[in-house]
């Protein structure tokens, strides 16, 4: 599922609780491992090729990351899908965050293809994500959550993505 900047940042504050910072307060594991799992099954299917995942980060509000192989994009450029322990929040992004200035600007730089880009936003909505734009994560964050000191300059990726 996408939305607009004006209701994705309402939910991003719905989701902010400052007393449960790494995950929610009715965080389920089992669940969230579930569906994790399942869209890792799914990117392998779309993508026809073995994708790398790590899972269930400790000291981050991150569950976990899928990696789409290079080799197997049409730019030839890895894929790499965030998923946060909040609210089934997900983020994409060319070879890693922080790359590029979101998909958008890898599209422009020739380093990620629309349909690649479809395959991944649509399994994703149809798991129930929410996909969260690069561009909007890295605006800085103004809730009410103390985010850590070594933060310098806080970012709603760092609420929802970061360490603690």
């Amino acid at each position: 599922m996408t939305g607009s900047e004006a209701d994705l940042l309402t939910l991003l504050r719905e989701l902010d609780d400052p007393e449960w910072l790494e995950w929610p307060q009715h965080y389920n594991r089992s669940a969230t491992a579930l569906l994790f799992g399942g869209l890792v099954v799914r990117l392998e299917g779309d993508f026809a090729a073995r994708c790398t995942a790590e899972q269930d980060s400790q000291d981050s509000s991150e569950y976990g990351r899928v990696v789409v192989p290079a080799e197997t994009t049409i730019c030839g450029t890895r894929i790499v899908v965030s998923v946060s322990k909040f609210g089934s929040l997900a983020e994409v992004c060319a070879e890693n965050p922080g790359a590029f200035f979101g998909t958008d600007g890898a599209q422009a730089e020739g380093e990620l293809d629309a349909a690649d880009l479809t395959k991944v936003n649509r399994a994703l909505a149809d798991l129930g994500y929410v996909v969260v734009p690069e561009e909007l994560l890295e605006c800085d964050y103004d809730g009410p959550s103390r985010l850590p000191g070594h933060v310098q300059r806080p970012s709603w990726w760092h609420r929802f993505f970061g360490t603690f």
